[in-house]
This record gives structure tokens, sequence and C-alpha cells, in this order.
């Protein structure tokens, strides 16, 4: 059996993909870590900005397991970056809240990502990132 032409520049789109992500971490390492941050610190953070989500609520948004967001949730939270609440709707899983430090940590990487994506997507035309994101976008679909 043979890849097709299609399967053949999937298989290389998705190594890219790896490598993107790798340069992707790299690069929020950068702009976090004077804010005594991480990408993953971040990236549990930033799942956090519409509302408070359980572990596995994030986990499952992110596509993380639950045992690497709990990790990462204890450690904001002893960073003062979280805090756990009480849930409503379930008796042993908490709820991950933002805490009035992470909202000013929030703002300052907000505009510091602002500044790097303008950068990075310097000369690049909006309709071409568009493109790429649904494409992406739907090949992640047909992967759930």
């Amino acid at each position: 059996m043979h890849r097709t032409k299609a399967a053949d520049r999937f298989t290389a789109l998705v190594l890219e993909i790896f490598r993107f992500h790798g340069r992707l971490l790299a690069a929020g390492d950068r702009l976090t870590k004077p804010l005594d941050l991480s990408s993953a610190r971040w990236q549990i953070l930033g799942a956090l900005e519409e509302a408070p989500l359980s572990v596995a609520q994030i986990a499952r948004n992110m596509g993380l397991t639950r045992q690497t967001v709990q990790r990462l949730a204890d450690e904001l939270e002893k960073s003062q970056f979280i805090q756990y609440a009480p849930n409503p709707d379930h008796k042993k899983a908490k709820l991950v809240c933002l805490t009035e430090k992470s909202l000013k940590v929030m703002k300052v990487l907000e505009q510091r990502q602002i500044r790097w994506a303008n950068e990075v997507t310097g000369g690049v035309r909006a309709d071409k990132v568009e493109a790429a994101l649904g494409l992406i976008k739907k090949l992640r679909s047909r992967l759930e």
C-alpha cells in the first residue's frame, strides 16, 4: 500500500506542525519567563479567561491529560496565579479560577503576544493565515 498524494502532503504537514509546535513553545517561554510563567502554564491560564473550569474540563478543551493539567494547576496555585473554588456541579472536582495576580499578568502577556504576533505575521496576508487555520481546524475535527 502507498500513500496518496494528499496523504503524503498530510504527513509532511504533521511533521512541520511538530516543528512549529516546538518553536511556538520556545517563543511562548520567552514571552512568559520574565513573568514567572511558562508556555504550559500560560496555556492553562488562557483556558480560564472566559470562566472558571474544572481540571478535567481544561484537559478536554486543550487536548491535554487530566494529570498534566492537575500538575500545572497545582504549580500555578503555589505561585498564586490560580485558586481552587467549590464547584456547584460537582463535589469533588473543584473549579480552577484566575486570581488578581494572574489577571494582571494576562494583560501584560496580551500586549506582548500582540507585538509578537504582528512581528511573526509581518508581510503575510490575513487570508493566507485564515486558509491555514481553516485547514487545520478541518483536519483536527476529523481526528476527533
